[in-house]
C-alpha cells in the first residue's frame, strides 16, 4: 500500500477545489467546526487565504462544497448495500442505509449542524432522499405513506437525530447534573429517570447511549411503517 503523503508533500500538490474542499473536511474533523477559517484552511494548504478564492468562492461556498463531499461518502456506503430482493425485505435495507449514514457522521461529527445550517439542499442529497423514497414505493407503500413516513423520520433518514435539552459531545459535569437534579425535585418522574438513567461513557455523542437510542427509535419507526404498510396490502387484496 502506498505510503501517505507527508504534509509537506500535500503542501506541493496543485490546489484544486476538492483539494481545498478535502483539506476543509480534515480540518473540521480534526479541530472542530468552528477552526475552519479561510486563515485556517490556508495555513493548512501553505498557501495565503487569498489563494483559496481561486477556487471557492468565501467561506459559505467551502461550507456547501464539505456538506456535497460527506454526502458523496453517504452515497457509497449506502451504494454498498444492495437492494431488497423481494418486497419484505424493505425494513432491513432501509435500516442498514440509514445505520451506514449514521457511521459517515459519525467520522464528522460537526455534519449535522452544518446540513442543518444550509439554505438548499445539496443536489447528491436528493438522489439519496430519492432512494430511500423509491425503497418504500418498491416495497408497496402508497405515495400518500411514504410522504409521512419522510416526515416521521426526518433527520433519522440521515443518520441523526436532535436530542431533548442534549449537544452532540456534550458532558454534564457532576456540578451541572446537582444543579439539574435540584430543579427536578419538584418533579418525581423526572427525577426518577434522572436517577436510574446510565450514562455510558462509550456512548457515540455523548450523554446516554445514544447509539442503541438512535435504534431504538429508527426500529420503532420502521416497525410501525411495516404494519401500515402491511394493513394496506390487506385492504387492497
Amino acid at each position: 500500500m502506498a505510503a501517505r503523503p507527508d504534509a509537506a508533500e500535500k503542501r506541493r500538490a496543485p490546489l484544486t477545489r476538492e483539494r481545498v474542499l478535502r483539506a476543509a473536511v480534515e480540518l473540521a474533523d480534526e479541530r472542530g467546526i468552528e477552526a475552519l477559517t479561510m486563515r485556517n484552511l490556508g495555513q493548512e494548504l501553505g498557501v495565503e487565504a487569498m489563494s483559496l478564492y481561486n477556487h471557492v468562492a468565501n467561506k459559505e461556498a467551502v461550507l456547501d462544497g464539505i456538506v456535497e463531499v460527506v454526502v458523496d461518502e453517504v452515497l457509497a456506503a449506502v451504494d454498498e448495500i444492495e437492494k431488497p430482493s423481494v418486497p419484505a425485505e424493505w425494513k432491513d435495507v432501509m435500516r442498514r442505509r440509514i445505520l451506514a449514514a449514521r457511521e459517515v457522521l459519525l467520522r464528522h461529527r460537526w455534519a449535522p449542524g452544518v446540513l442543518e445550517s444550509r439554505t438548499s439542499m445539496p443536489p447528491t442529497l436528493l438522489r439519496y432522499y430519492d432512494a430511500l423514497l423509491g425503497l418504500m414505493r418498491e416495497a408497496g407503500f402508497s405515495i400518500d405513506l411514504a410522504h409521512h413516513a419522510m416526515h416521521a423520520l426526518g433527520s433519522r433518514a440521515l443518520g441523526f437525530s436532535q436530542e431533548l435539552f442534549v449537544t452532540d459531545d456534550e458532558d454534564v459535569e457532576p456540578e451541572m447534573a446537582a444543579v439539574m437534579l435540584r430543579q427536578m425535585a419538584g418533579y418525581p418522574h423526572l427525577m426518577e429517570l434522572m436517577r436510574v438513567v446510565n450514562h455510558d461513557a462509550d456512548s457515540t455523542l455523548g450523554g446516554c447511549d445514544d447509539q442503541f437510542e438512535f435504534e431504538f427509535g429508527l426500529d420503532l419507526l420502521l416497525d410501525g411503517l411495516e404494519r401500515l404498510r402491511a394493513a394496506a396490502w390487506q385492504l387492497e387484496a
